[in-house]
């Protein structure tokens, strides 16, 4: 004779059944575990023997190592025993193919290094293979340094999102839009129209945000620059420029115009909406509320702004005015020549201390926070990027501390901007995918590419030479 269970036994088993589903642990694709995570999230965590639970593409949460083992079951795991787990650093500022520049001419003013170097070598070697092997270059340096976002204005901008989703990168990149003809674009018109095209490519890929840039206030028409403001607009992009950079600039605006550059850009219309502002040196009083107002990101260029002389930003002031400002390397050729992301933090802060006098001015945790989630927020990405929290991109990397430069550590701020370098760099996730892992690279051919940078010296270099 079979028997039946009591209805309320019954509703009880199933409960408990349910409960136990509840409770039991959720699959995920990978957790990296047991490290000193700096999540950079709104309660500024650093979770000593820490894990972060990725699942696909995001986050899926961030806690104890205990904790994440009792909520989730990876398909994968990596002991990150003994290392820093942190959100991946964020350029906010170059121009990458420039990297086959890298040397070309040193120590000279920017408008002779732009007119006399730059803009002929442009104008000889510039092509979408060059911007290719320039890329490919760059985005190594970036990778091996620890960067999994950077903002970019260059030429042939189509072949640089396709190198950079290549490499696993994410990029915000703005095909540039200029005066007078590039390698790309005799008219800018005909830039426009590059630029429109390139949004419509690349305007739903996960790795790569399309932007339009109009190059600077001196080299662009007023037209041309509402023009660009306008194209921006209409498809959701972000513009990105180069603002106030020298005090030539300043002057030459203030005195045809009778307006600052940043005033002049205003009151145009150019730098209200998305917007990334490179440099942002030379600024009067009434220019920070314009900035704040507009809600102008500024990608601050420690590196470039000392090696050309060209001026130190007023980042103190910035801040403090609530306007978001990162860090760029700027591009790699006489005005920076590297894409360390590690070095410009450490530049930043002690820029600020020497040239306020005030050794506590931007403290190490800021100049941090401006590699990571300030530079998001420069960028209008802070919703997806720039911390360890749950929902966004799982964009990651690991840095050992198994070397002479990372011990003794008290405090981890100080320890990253300090104190660690890009060769400390060990793990690199972007978009919840490894594209290096123990400093081994895995989705680019590092010898090919450095192969490749040998044979553009030489024909850079003849170039150069030939009359």
């Amino acid at each position: 004779m079979r028997t039946r269970l009591p209805a309320v036994a019954a509703i009880a088993f199933v409960a408990m059944v349910a409960l136990s589903a509840q409770n039991a642990p959720r699959d995920v694709d990978l957790i990296v575990t047991g490290g000193t995570v700096v999540t950079v999230d709104a309660a500024g965590r650093v979770i000593e023997n820490g894990a972060v639970a990725i699942d696909g593409a995001d986050i899926a949460a961030v806690d104890t190592a205990a904790a994440i083992a009792k909520q989730f079951r990876a398909r994968e795991t990596i002991d990150a025993s003994g290392q820093i787990v942190l959100p991946g650093l964020i350029n906010t500022h170059t121009h990458a193919p420039m990297v086959l520049y890298r040397g070309l001419a040193d120590d000279l003013p920017l408008m002779e290094w732009l007119n006399n170097y730059i803009f002929p070598a442009e104008s000889k070697t510039v092509s979408p293979e060059f911007v290719r092997a320039g890329t490919r270059l760059a985005a190594l340096e970036m990778i091996e340094s620890g960067t999994t976002t950077f903002a970019d204005m260059y030429y042939f901008e189509e072949e640089i999102a396709r190198e950079t989703r290549s490499a696993g990168l994410r990029g915000v990149l703005g095909q540039t839009v200029i005066q007078f003809p590039v390698a790309d674009a005799k008219t800018p018109a005909d830039a426009l129209a590059r630029a429109e095209a390139f949004i419509n490519e690349f305007k739903g890929d996960p790795l790569i945000t399309p932007a339009v840039a109009p190059h600077a206030i001196y080299t662009t028409s007023d037209d041309t620059l509402q023009a660009a403001r306008t194209l921006a607009d209409r498809y959701g992009k972000p513009l990105i420029i180069h603002l106030s950079e020298t005090k030539t600039e300043f002057d030459e605006a203030v005195q045809k115009r009778k307006k600052t550059p940043t005033a002049a850009l205003y009151d145009l219309g150019v730098l209200q909406g998305w917007t990334l502002a490179a440099h942002a040196v030379w600024l009067d009083p009434a220019d920070f509320g314009l900035l704040r107002a507009a809600g102008t990101g500024i990608a601050h260029c420690p590196s470039s702004n000392m090696m050309l002389a060209s001026g130190i930003a007023p980042v103190l002031k910035m801040l403090k005015a609530g306007i978001p400002v990162g860090l760029g390397t700027d591009g790699v050729a006489g005005s920076n020549n590297d894409h360390d992301m590690m070095e410009e933090m450490d530049l930043a802060a002690k820029l600020q201390k020497v040239s306020s006098g005030d050794p506590t001015a931007l403290p190490a945790e800021q100049a941090f926070a401006m590699a990571t989630i300030m530079g998001a927020q420069a960028m209008g990405m802070s919703k997806l990027i720039g911390s360890l929290d749950a929902g966004k991109r799982a964009d990651i990397i690991s840095i050992r501390l198994d070397e002479a430069n990372a011990q003794p550590m008290y405090n981890v701020y100080s320890q990253l901007v300090y104190s660690l370098k890009s060769s400390n760099v060990s793990d690199v996730m972007v978009n919840g995918r490894a594209i290096v892992r123990n400093r081994r690279m895995l989705t680019v051919d590092d010898k090919a590419i450095l192969a490749k940078a040998e044979e553009y010296r030489a024909k850079v270099s003849a170039s150069l030479s030939a009359k």
